[in-house]
């Protein structure tokens, strides 16, 4: 759950530091106060979307660091351990730092126990640490897609709708081919015919990047050999040649010096090194003389050299890639060729076709089997929260409808509710108002949150449209949450703050000329001001403070 929360310089928040305790936490003040920005503060945290905006002005960054006690569910414990060994991060002394830094220009930076990570992957740990559900979250419902991963999410069938999904790529992937092939057979024909050319004539000059540069080398040597003998000669004619010839003069030092290191103990070093130099002279002699003996002029071998080296230049520049890229450029030739080749084949690829329909149509039969229980518990389950919301004879209904085999299985899911008793079931995307919208979400958030596995759950506003007695179910629904998750809730309607385990309560401050955000844990005489405050406005009377003591008493 989360332990801490340290924010500096963001919006109108300078520096705060909150320790959250566990149940149900209400968070309430007037409206504007900044509420909802020590949300997105943490939004921030856990790998939101930042921009510049967020940074107080005269400062230059944003500072925001979330404490959390790691996932303690024995479902996820051993998988977030896994995914913090995989990114090399540690949990130290049972504690996880989340960290993000804004600056003026929106440019971030995060940490996780203070070793830097990315964006991506901040993100991902933030998702096993809190949920958070925005004011508007119950909006998204009125779309398709997010009712389908919703019931999918409810049936644990994540991985079992990615399978569908990758079923279904794989099996239009070769479809496409099929169709590809049984319409474009001439022109595939003609550019697998061109291709055969090119690889024969690659295949005919046999080039091989290790003889590429031997041969590149040879033709240096053949190229000046005339040269080369010159220079050979004339080094073994002043090494080896003569009476002054370099091997002979040290040879004859060499024995003087030792004559005479025979009488002047001090002339030994000066031996060694002449006796030294006179071996390597005879050497390099000798080496020299090897090395002449093989060199000749070879005109015939240098013309085949000169002709096998334009040969590979003539095949380059043709195809215009230095010589040593023409394996590379042979690879894929030879890949494209084998490509058109199975395509060419449309028998074949209906062979594969229907064996990829199949694969789709088990993965998707098993995505259905996930769902259909899922469905009637969930609809059970909101048609029940219903009869508590002011829509009493109501029903939820999570509709599966056959459909043509698609990305996401073979059936549609629609949320279909009848506010009252006698209507019809309809589309909750035509027939529920405002108010009845806001109840609904309400109700499949707060029971899907029991079915995950995330320690911190956070409602913005969630309660907006809704009043009276409903509110106080809503309350109590969050309560009751609260016993099993740390729950978070920013609210302005007293019957839901009144069932909270524990209160803060965020005000404007001005300090130095300057409108500042404040946070105050409330006691619970401060707990009957507030709420007061939430029932009566501006004026509260003795009548309005002793109606919240009942509430908070009742609660």
């Amino acid at each position: 759950m989360l332990r801490r929360l340290t924010i500096r310089d963001f919006v109108i928040v300078d520096r705060l530091e909150l320790e959250f305790g566990a149940g149900f936490g209400a968070l309430t003040g007037e409206t504007g106060a900044g509420k909802s920005i020590l949300l997105d503060a943490l939004g921030l945290a856990l790998g939101g979307r930042a921009e510049s905006a967020v940074v107080r002005r005269g400062r230059d960054k944003a500072d925001i660091a979330a404490e959390f006690d790691p996932p303690s569910d024995p479902s996820v414990t051993a998988a977030f351990g896994a995914w913090m060994g995989e990114h090399e991060l540690s949990i130290d002394d049972g504690v996880l730092i989340l960290r993000r830094v804004v600056d003026t220009n929106g440019r971030s930076r995060a940490w996780i126990n203070g070793t830097p990570v990315t964006l991506a992957q901040l993100r991902e740990a933030g998702e096993w640490l809190a949920d958070i559900h925005g004011q508007h979250a119950h909006h998204a419902l009125l779309r398709g897609d997010a009712q389908r991963q919703l019931l999918d999410a409810h049936a644990g069938a994540g991985t079992l709708a990615a399978e569908v999904l990758a079923c279904h790529r794989e099996w239009q992937r070769i479809a496409t081919l099929r169709r590809n092939a049984e319409q474009d057979s001439a022109a595939s024909a003609r550019e697998r015919e061109l291709l055969g050319w090119q690889l024969a004539e690659l295949d005919e000059l046999a080039f091989d990047p290790a003889e590429w540069g031997d041969i590149n080398a040879e033709h240096g040597r053949l190229a000046h050999a005339a040269s080369l003998m010159e220079g050979a000669d004339e080094t073994l004619t002043a090494l080896g040649e003569g009476d002054y010839a370099v091997c002979a003069v040290l040879r004859h030092l060499d024995g003087r010096i030792a004559e005479l290191a025979d009488v002047d103990a001090g002339l030994a070093d000066v031996r060694e090194l002449l006796s030294s130099a006179a071996i390597q002279a005879d050497e390099a002699l000798h080496a020299l003389r090897r090395y002449r003996e093989r060199l000749d002029l070879d005109p015939q071998r240098l013309g085949e050299v000169e002709r096998r080296i334009a040969a590979v230049m003539d095949v380059a520049r043709k195809y215009r890639v230095a010589p040593e890229e023409l394996p590379a450029l042979a690879g894929q030739w030879r890949e494209r060729s084998e490509m058109l080749e199975a395509q060419a084949d449309p028998v074949r690829l209906a062979g594969a076709e229907a064996e990829a329909r199949v694969a789709f149509d088990a993965a998707a039969a098993r995505l259905s089997a996930a769902r259909r229980p899922a469905a009637e518990a969930l609809s059970r389950e909101i048609s029940e929260a219903m009869q508590t919301l002011a829509m009493e004879g109501g029903r939820f209904q999570v509709a599966l409808e056959a459909c043509e085999p698609g990305a996401h299985g073979v059936e549609q899911v629609e949320f279909r509710v009848a506010a009252n008793a006698g209507q019809d079931l309809r589309s909750l995307a035509k027939v529920a108002s405002g108010g009845e919208l806001a109840r609904i979400g309400l109700a499949i958030q707060v029971m899907t949150s029991r079915d995950s596995a995330t320690p911190t759950l956070i409602f913005d506003e969630v309660d907006v449209g809704i009043g009276g007695r409903v509110a106080e179910i809503v309350g109590k629904l969050l309560h009751r949450l609260g016993r099993e998750r740390q729950v978070l809730c920013v609210t302005h309607l007293p019957q839901v703050a009144a069932c909270a385990d524990w209160q803060w309560r965020i005000a404007k401050a001005e300090r130095e000329g300057e409108t500042l955000s404040e946070v105050r844990p409330l006691d619970s005489e401060a707990r009957i001001e507030e709420i007061a405050r939430m029932l009566g406005g501006v004026n509260i009377t003795a009548t309005t403070r002793q109606h919240a003591a009942e509430m908070l008493g009742l609660a």
